[in-house]
């Protein structure tokens, strides 16, 4: 039996996260009622100028019937999963570290498929000015690292490259993290007012064209090849629906599987008709530098150490306790019925609980 899940106003002290409202989305009703929104119909977050993997499945046709509302664009994944667990949204997705922090909040939601990850094309790097003396973590020390977000990829990333390279939790403190916009990093590190950029997708490939920048690590060398963040759905929706949910998941599992087998090009073009006919001011040009969704298992099935890696990163922090959360809870690929193809170790040898359906 999971444990009693916080109400909402505990979930949110202890998460540390802000309210969909403060954030400045629409919220639409909760998921105790759905203010009379179909069955069929599920709420959900964006991002300014991106396809995400459930617009993309929609789009291809392979939602099974059911229709995404938009609700507004999110601000972060952790934001994107509270307003999931508040029930603002039907679904969210950020980085597993934040589903993580939130299961030991025991907020009631469980994470269903995988949405995107870390590849040799869509990865983070972590980059510094062509003439820094910044070449090892130890050149860290005392130094500003400007990231989008506090407390999730970034941070686990770069607290990931500290510790195997032998820094203790003491010297790791002493590594400034700043929160900046993504598309002020780049300016913010040729200014000189951080000493490490972190950059992604078409922020990174503009500033490599720009030059007089270098790598000094990337997420992809680090720990390879891995699914990073998954969707979250309310437990509330999940029994209620379970239908719908299952149109869900197994549909964004065909489109995640669509995008790794089709053309590049062919994608992006489609990635553009979308973004063009949804009619939202957006800038296409960002599509145009799209590689991968960089989800590593077939049909965006997880794996229990896709979760478990960083609820360990989590306590070394002292964010949760290591009693807080047990993993077998906190993900589920019961919903997940996208036949996969045998592609892989990770496909041929499902964990026992793959095998379950559960």
């Amino acid at each position: 039996m999971r444990p009693r899940p916080y109400r909402r106003r505990e979930f949110l002290a202890l998460t540390g996260l802000t309210t969909l409202a403060a954030a400045g989305a629409t919220g639409c009703g909760r998921a105790s009622g759905r203010d009379g929104v179909p069955a069929n119909t599920l709420r959900y977050q964006g991002w300014a100028g991106t396809v995400t993997p459930a617009e993309l499945a929609e789009d291809l046709g392979y939602l099974d019937g059911l229709t995404l509302k938009w609700v507004g664009n999110t601000t972060s994944g952790p934001q994107d999963i509270q307003a999931a667990a508040a029930g603002d949204t039907d679904f969210g997705g950020a980085f597993n570290g934040a589903v993580v922090k939130m299961a030991a909040a025991k907020a009631p939601v469980q994470a269903v498929i995988s949405y995107y990850g870390v590849d040799k094309e869509r990865y983070s790097g972590f980059y510094v000015r062509a003439d820094s003396p910044v070449r090892t973590a130890r050149d860290l020390l005392g130094k500003r690292v400007a990231m989008n977000t506090l407390g999730a990829h970034a941070e686990a990333m770069l607290d990931t490259y500290l510790a195997r390279a032998g820094l203790t939790a003491k010297e790791a403190a002493q590594v400034e993290r700043i929160a900046l916009p993504p598309v002020n990093t780049e300016q913010a590190l040729r200014q000189g007012r951080v000493h490490v950029a972190v950059l992604t997708d078409i922020l990174r490939d503009k500033a490599l064209e720009h030059g007089g920048i270098r790598a000094l690590f990337d997420d992809h060398e680090l720990l390879g090849t891995f699914s990073a963040g998954t969707y979250v759905m309310a437990d509330r929706y999940l029994e209620r629906y379970p239908e719908q949910a299952r149109a869900f998941v197994t549909g964004v599992g065909r489109a995640l599987d669509w995008s790794r087998r089709t053309p590049r090009e062919e994608v992006v073009a489609r990635m553009v008709r979308i973004v063009r006919r949804r009619d939202r001011s957006e800038d296409t040009e960002p599509l145009r530098y799209w590689r991968s969704y960089g989800v590593a298992r077939d049909g965006g099935r997880i794996a229990p150490g896709e979760l478990s890696l960083w609820a360990r990163w989590l306590e070394r922090r002292g964010d949760i306790k290591a009693d807080r959360v047990h993993i077998p809870d906190i993900y589920t690929n019961a919903f997940n019925r996208h036949p996969a193809p045998a592609r892989g170790a990770a496909s041929a040898s499902p964990s026992a609980r793959d095998r379950s359906g559960s």
